[in-house]
């Protein structure tokens, strides 16, 4: 007896059972397949949501930190001229005699001026030959 003919039958009914498994398995396993790929592009998609919302905290963060800088820089700003007007206000205090003096004097020197205009102008003005003979003529 030949190799061929004991195993025709029973190879047979396993080849056909094979082809009824796989039959009924087809759906199931194409659906598999779409669902690992659905799932793949799903995990994908949550990956690339995660790295934007990453990504969007950072510029936020940066966003911040620059704002908290620039806000750093107009407080030394302003404290700095803080200190440089408390400097000139304490210079101020310091010599307030010596300042003192000098307005006064200024004030002097102001109302002297304008005695000796007002002075001047109320004297009333003379030829050259009155001058020449000191007002005799």
């Amino acid at each position: 007896m030949s190799r061929a003919n004991s195993d025709t039958p029973q190879d047979s009914a396993s080849a056909k059972a094979r082809q009824v498994t796989a039959k009924v398995t087809a759906p199931a396993s194409r659906a598999a397949d779409e669902a690992a790929e659905r799932s793949g592009d799903v995990g994908s998609a949550a990956v690339g949501a995660a790295r934007r919302a990453a990504d969007a905290g950072t510029e936020a963060v940066r966003g911040a930190a620059e704002r908290v800088r620039a806000g750093r820089q107009v407080v030394i700003g302003a404290s700095g001229r803080a200190v440089v007007a408390a400097r000139t206000a304490w210079k101020a205090i310091a010599h307030r005699r010596v300042l003192a003096a000098g307005v006064g004097a200024g004030l002097s020197a102001l109302g002297a001026a304008s005695y000796l205009a007002g002075r001047r102008a109320e004297r009333r003005t003379h030829g050259p030959i009155t001058r020449l003979t000191g007002g005799r003529i």
